[in-house]
């Protein structure tokens, strides 16, 4: 079912716009006969952002299924341990400077890997890490970036300025290669569903997870690993998009339990079909004006979250 409605949710984002076409006049454009304009239309603006969009929400998704597992919190996220920090940081230094697409998105990646060895080398200390200790050091090191965001921002021209914010709230305007994403999301997603059982005794417990044979730290450094990946591809595809990795995961372990081995997949599969769609809209809502897909998301998890709150009195 959500590998159908990951389907529905693309084939939406390509109709769907200021220009609008039936399923008959897409086939015909995918096909080669269709108008050059609806295969200009699809080939070169819809398709890569709606590809885009789904791989970001799914790795996202992810990202946030693994982090609940490595730090035993069903409310754990992605952006917790300030990587998505570090990648503003890096990404708005080069549009401070006038760089190019290609090197906001390596500057994001590459201050999204700083924050990630920060975050693990200050956790580590003289003994090894724990969870509470791993998510008070990326708390930290989340409102470290903050601050210096916050620097940027006020020393930023003021024709730069709404570039700059549509980028922190998230925006997949200029996600032209969808690419990137897609090459990461896949291969990682092989990689962890093999270790779907051992993912659903380490989030039993160390202990326990140890006593059965698992070996935790090895398992921790990966997952940990994985999940910085993921988010630092998303946060450099796509900017910073909230809410997605916190509350797919979350909501699916309501419906299907929590055994890794099916919430994994099928995270991926209701992430990329949640953003999808959440870009859809943000691109017809208020047409021609285009809101930052960070907007929608927050709109619709803000609600979902605090009911979920209530809902666990």
């Amino acid at each position: 079912m959500l590998a159908v409605l990951g389907v529905v949710a693309l084939l939406v984002a390509v109709t769907v716009g200021s220009v609008s076409m039936t399923f008959s006049e897409l086939w015909m454009a995918v096909s080669g006969r269709g108008d050059p304009l609806f295969r200009e239309l699809v080939f070169s603006l819809r398709l890569p952002r709606a590809l885009a969009a789904f791989a970001t929400g799914g790795l996202l998704a992810l990202a946030g299924a693994l982090m609940q597992v490595l730090l035993r919190n069903p409310l754990a996220d992605p952006y917790v341990l300030g990587i998505s920090g570090g990648a503003a940081v890096g990404a708005l230094a080069s549009m401070l400077l006038g760089l190019g697409t290609a090197m906001v998105s390596g500057s994001a990646f590459a201050g999204a890997l700083l924050s990630t060895l920060l975050v693990f080398g200050l956790a580590q200390g003289r003994g090894s890490w724990t969870p509470t200790r791993l998510l008070l050091t990326g708390v930290v090191i989340a409102a470290g970036w903050g601050a210096v965001i916050t620097f940027m921002l006020s020393l930023s021209p003021a024709d730069r300025l709404p570039g700059m914010l549509y980028w922190l709230m998230g925006d997949l305007s200029y996600a032209r290669s969808p690419w990137l994403a897609w090459l990461v999301l896949v291969p990682v997603l092989i990689v962890t569903l093999p270790l779907g059982r051992s993912l659903n005794v380490l989030a039993r417990g160390p202990l326990q997870a140890a006593a059965l044979g698992v070996a935790v730290k090895p398992l921790a450094w990966l997952v940990y690993g994985l999940a910085s990946l993921l988010t630092a591809v998303a946060v450099t595809t796509a900017g910073s998009v909230g809410f997605v990795g916190l509350i797919v995961p979350h909501m699916l372990r309501l419906v299907l339990g929590n055994d890794q081995r099916i919430i994994l997949p099928a995270s991926v599969m209701a992430g990329g079909a949640l953003l999808t769609i959440a870009d859809t809209l943000a691109r017809t809502l208020m047409a021609p004006e285009q809101l930052p897909v960070g907007v929608i998301t927050a709109l619709l998890g803000v609600p979902t979250f605090l009911f979920l709150l209530y809902r666990s009195r």
